[in-house]
């Protein structure tokens, strides 16, 4: 059985103390999980203090992004080296935020993707449609495609390395969130793609939901065959909200 990881990426937020506080909650709680696997992914600035916060407890740690390059003349880059320094884990790759708003397109995701695998970080790949291409209907002929750019560069077994995360573009940071059937819906569309592909792969692939769960919602989200967890966005911000996505899991 897939062992639930609900993973915290906090966006552009977060300060000095702010950070302590809620890596201090965090783990003050994480103890009444059971069984679910955590990791909070901090801006890159606090990723040595999330580190040093974290020593030695169950809570990994991974990054929002992760350059394609490894060394050089990229002014601003991030490389996965740098990140394994400091105790990554896993690495968020084709988060929608970075799509639309830095035109980071699947090619460029899929490299993403590579250069974590290269380093030994686990990528969380994410998927998902916008609610235009939702309301067209296209929403699998979308999330094959983003899925396919990773596949036709890495191969197949390359995604049983990784985490996969369906966060459709219409729920994040909306408050909308799509139903528990939707959700599985294009969770079991996923797996079933990759099951054509390599069965082995498909079964034990970790596929998590993203957008606007709550605490509220988890339980629901997480009882769903193909749901393993989720991607948690602004619940993450707050300990206890965070928790409760956790506890839901257990």
């Amino acid at each position: 059985m897939r062992q639930i990881l609900v993973a915290g990426n906090w966006k552009l937020n977060g300060s000095l103390d702010s950070v302590k506080q809620l890596v201090s909650g965090i783990m003050a709680g994480a103890g009444d999980t059971g069984d679910t696997r955590i990791a909070v992914c901090p801006p890159f600035i606090y990723i040595p203090l999330a580190a040093n916060l974290l020593a030695g407890s169950r809570i990994a740690l991974g990054s929002q992004d992760i350059s394609d390059q490894e060394s050089g003349a990229f002014t601003g880059e991030v490389s996965g080296p740098m990140l394994k320094d400091f105790g990554c884990t896993y690495a968020i790759v084709g988060h929608s935020e970075r799509r639309a708003l830095y035109g980071e397109d699947d090619e460029w995701t899929a490299r993403k993707f590579a250069a974590a695998r290269r380093t030994g970080l686990t990528p969380i790949l994410c998927v998902g449609e916008t609610l235009q291409e939702r309301e067209q209907g296209i929403t699998e002929d979308v999330v094959a495609r983003q899925l396919d750019a990773v596949i036709d560069l890495e191969g197949i077994d390359a995604i049983g390395t990784a985490v996969i995360a369906y966060e459709p573009v219409w729920a994040i940071g909306t408050g909308m969130t799509a139903t528990p059937d939707q959700a599985q819906d294009v969770h079991a569309f996923i797996r079933s793609k990759l099951a054509g592909l390599d069965q082995a792969v498909a079964d034990k692939v970790q596929i998590l939901y993203g957008g606007s769960v709550k605490g509220s919602n988890a339980a629901e989200l997480f009882a769903m065959q193909d749901i393993d967890g989720g991607l948690i966005g602004g619940a993450s911000l707050a300990a206890d909200d965070f928790l409760a996505i956790c506890n839901a899991g257990g």
